[in-house]
């Protein structure tokens, strides 16, 4: 009798490894595959940054200033906004592109997507093709306007474990990190701008419980915008001795934290240029 509850218990044993092998090497090739695939898009951008500048003979468009941004003319009514040569093609792919992401040295140099609020956190579990995808894509949040912008986008993306998407948010959390770089590049598709981080904070996203960051767009005046950026500072790790100002406009990046119950993990930043 020993003998065959024995038995049993190995075929159910090796039954539950072969189940959990399957889902383990699923994971990581779903990974390996997002991971090409974002590669790919990040490979047309930089190809196209590379032709752009190559034909115009101008400055190094990786790295722009003011005086490179793209030229205006006088015209004389409201035209449509000239998409960034470099994201043109990965906008035809998707149009809810909106922008683009990067963070020098990391491995955050993404896409970031958009929907409407009638498809709310679309590409939480979603590939940028739009197919199921555990690690989603880099979004921001649906009320936010990217372009206008509002006064604070916040922009989601997971934690993975292979540390990619915003898993390296959560380095911020020491100092020595935000030293050795506090800037971050968010493009829209029709502009190229720099941030810099003024704040590194967790909370927890639990109803009626924690900082609600991600519910202020637009301040209604001078002093919610104060109140906003001092509560950012106020659940900072550290102080950076940036204190943004009225007028300022901010991104709140933003994954999760299991430090915490329901926890969430915000690098918050200023636009500087």
């Amino acid at each position: 009798m020993k003998k065959y509850l024995y038995i049993a218990l190995v075929i159910i044993l090796a039954g539950a490894f072969a189940v959990s092998a399957f889902y383990l090497g699923s994971y990581f090739l779903e990974g390996k595959r997002q991971a090409d695939r974002f590669n790919e898009l990040s490979q047309m951008v930089e190809d196209a940054r590379q032709n752009a500048s190559e034909t115009t003979q101008g400055p190094d468009t990786s790295a722009p200033t003011e005086d490179s941004q793209p030229e205006t003319t006088e015209t004389t009514g409201p035209t449509e906004p000239t998409i960034l040569p470099w994201y043109q093609d990965v906008y035809d792919l998707n149009n809810d592109l909106v922008g683009w992401i990067r963070i020098d040295g990391t491995v955050v140099d993404y896409p970031v997507m958009q929907t409407s609020v009638d498809n709310r956190d679309y590409y939480l579990r979603r590939d940028f093709d739009g197919s199921d995808a555990t690690r989603g894509c880099i979004y921001v949040r649906e009320e936010c306007d990217v372009f206008t912008p509002s006064d604070n986008v916040t922009i989601y993306g997971h934690k993975m474990h292979d540390g990619s998407m915003f898993a390296v948010l959560l380095d911020y959390a020491d100092k020595a990190v935000w030293e050795d770089n506090s800037l971050i590049s968010f493009d829209t598709l029709y502009e190229y701008h720099t941030y810099q981080i003024f704040a590194v904070f967790n909370t927890t996203a639990t109803v009626d419980e924690g900082f609600k960051y991600h519910r202020m767009e637009n301040a209604a005046n001078k002093a919610e915008f104060d109140k906003f950026i001092a509560t950012c500072k106020e659940l900072a790790f550290y102080d950076t001795g940036i204190t943004p100002q009225y007028g300022d406009k901010i991104i709140c990046l933003s994954t999760c934290d299991y430090s915490l119950e329901n926890g969430r993990f915000v690098v918050a930043a200023v636009r500087i240029a």
